[in-house]
């Protein structure tokens, strides 16, 4: 826990830097310090859904037998044949 919030604090202290060259502006190099792991925070909780979706999907389509044959023939190719 230690090292994370370490690694916090410099994270925040590499934004406001990069802010503060690029802009020039300590306010606006502080609002894009406290914008930014706000909006990677959120980005992250949808992430994380599409990622469990995404997983569980390919799960479900493990399980599922494969057909060799492409999709356009469809039934025909389901249909025994006597």
């Amino acid at each position: 826990m230690a090292k994370s919030a370490a690694f916090g604090v410099v994270h925040l202290g590499i934004s406001f830097s990069i802010g503060w060259v690029l802009t020039g502006s300590v306010a606006i190099a502080g609002a894009i310090t406290l914008v930014e792991p706000l909006a990677n925070t959120v980005a992250h909780y949808f992430f994380d859904r599409w990622w469990a979706r995404r997983a569980r999907d390919a799960g479900a389509a493990a399980e599922k037998p494969r057909r060799w044959w492409p999709r356009a023939l469809g039934a025909a190719m389901t249909t025994p044949r006597p």
